[in-house]
């Protein structure tokens, strides 16, 4: 064989294996002999083989999730609270050469950083301010993740599991303000009630022809059942007549 022709080979071979291709929304750490050297950009892109390789970092929005965890609350209620982190690599130098595993590391300071807000409040105030407490975490977890060069986008807690009794407990506490706020909206349909039939008897007694309106008014609606008999115990004479016009 011509050893041009196999020097001309292994060269193509050496040149097409040190080729790498860097996605869009990935950026390539290349080291010479373990020392960091440079970022490359999105692109076709050519190292030493041998020599130089790459550590690929995704620069997308990328999502944790916290593992349930155990938390006792400040007036002493048990409960199980998970959630979820989105993050952001800024810095893809300082997230590989600062921090061994970026991943761990902010899955680890989360559910730190959850137990130790969840535990400081009271239950209601987590049922009822949860983007709150998100916030809380998200600002103790980013205080750490920004010399990695890492942004935590957000951090929101999904789900929180309460004890079977605490469960049956605050059921029957909503069920009873229910019930109060039922008896007080009737309450206040029979004052208004009460105040407009007064005022109704109140206006009747001006015109005694308005009683006897009333009175008739009351036997059609008896009547219109056709099921029963009426009995008059005295006679409408002794009704209270209207007085005559001047």
């Amino acid at each position: 064989m011509n050893p041009l022709f196999f020097s001309g080979i292994l060269l193509l071979l050496f040149l097409l294996a040190g080729i790498r291709v860097v996605y869009e929304y990935k950026r390539a750490l290349k080291f010479r002999f373990g020392k960091y050297v440079s970022t490359l950009q999105p692109g076709l892109r050519w190292i030493i083989p041998g020599v130089e390789t790459i550590q690929k970092v995704d620069i997308r929005v990328i999502t944790i999730n916290i593992v349930s965890q155990e938390v006792m609350t400040e007036d002493n209620v048990p409960c199980s609270i998970d959630g979820v982190v989105f993050f952001k690599i800024k810095d893809p130098e300082k997230a590989v050469l600062e921090v061994e595993e970026y991943h761990f590391a902010i899955t680890q300071l989360s559910q730190a950083a959850l137990r130790d807000v969840c535990g400081k409040v009271e239950l209601d105030t987590i049922l009822s301010k949860r983007e709150e407490m998100g916030k809380n975490i998200k600002s103790i977890v980013e205080q750490e993740t920004h010399q990695w060069g890492i942004e935590i986008m957000d951090v929101k807690i999904k789900d929180i599991q309460l004890p079977e009794n605490m469960r049956r407990m605050m059921a029957n506490q909503a069920e009873a303000e229910r019930s109060r706020r039922a008896r007080i909206i009737l309450a206040e349909a029979e004052e208004q009630a009460a105040a407009k039939l007064l005022e109704a008897g109140l206006q009747i007694d001006k015109s005694p022809s308005a009683i006897k309106l009333r009175l008739y008014q009351t036997l059609s609606n008896i009547a219109a059942e056709k099921n029963s008999t009426i009995l008059f115990p005295f006679p409408e004479e002794v009704l209270p007549k209207p007085p005559a016009n001047k």
